[in-house]
């Protein structure tokens, strides 16, 4: 992690993800990011790290990531419908790429369709506060963010 760095969301600077990225050019560019989570409860403020969304204006990039581990789901939350719920977050990814498969808002402009995406909601899904960070590759930064802040860290310390 960079000195400068920091998952606070209320950092004043943007989170540098070059170590991330393995194609670095001198053309950095900024992103916004949101975690998407699954909330079970929404008065008891407990959530599940469930994906991640990805917009760069400047690049033209809008992606989502979505990996929900129903195991540990049914563990957090065993009174919820983890298919159900893999159906709803289905749809982020839909969004993002934008078009017909995304229904109405699909036509919107990129950035129309991620502050939509963003846009505070009390539903059994959210998403964080949006974060700025800088990387050389939006879509390598996306991955970086998957692993940092959704998946869990390897417990096999034989792996590679």
């Amino acid at each position: 992690m960079h000195a400068n760095e920091s998952n606070s969301p209320n950092e004043s600077h943007p989170m540098d993800f070059n170590d991330c990225d393995s194609h670095q050019t001198p053309e950095r560019c900024t992103f916004d990011y949101a975690v998407i989570r699954v909330v079970p409860r929404v008065e008891r403020e407990e959530f599940m790290n469930v994906g991640v969304i990805v917009y760069c204006a400047e690049r033209g990039f809008l992606a989502a990531k979505v990996e929900l581990d129903s195991d540990r789901l049914k563990a957090f939350a065993p009174e919820l419908d983890a298919q159900q719920i893999e159906d709803y977050l289905q749809t982020i990814p839909l969004i993002c790429d934008g078009g017909q498969a995304a229904g109405p808002i699909g036509a919107s402009p990129q950035r129309a369709r991620f502050h939509w995406l963003v846009a505070p909601r009390s539903t059994l899904v959210q998403t964080s506060p949006v974060h700025c960070g800088l990387s050389d590759n939006p879509a390598e930064a996306l991955e970086c963010l998957m692993d940092k802040l959704v998946r869990l860290p390897s417990t096999d310390k034989y792996s590679s």
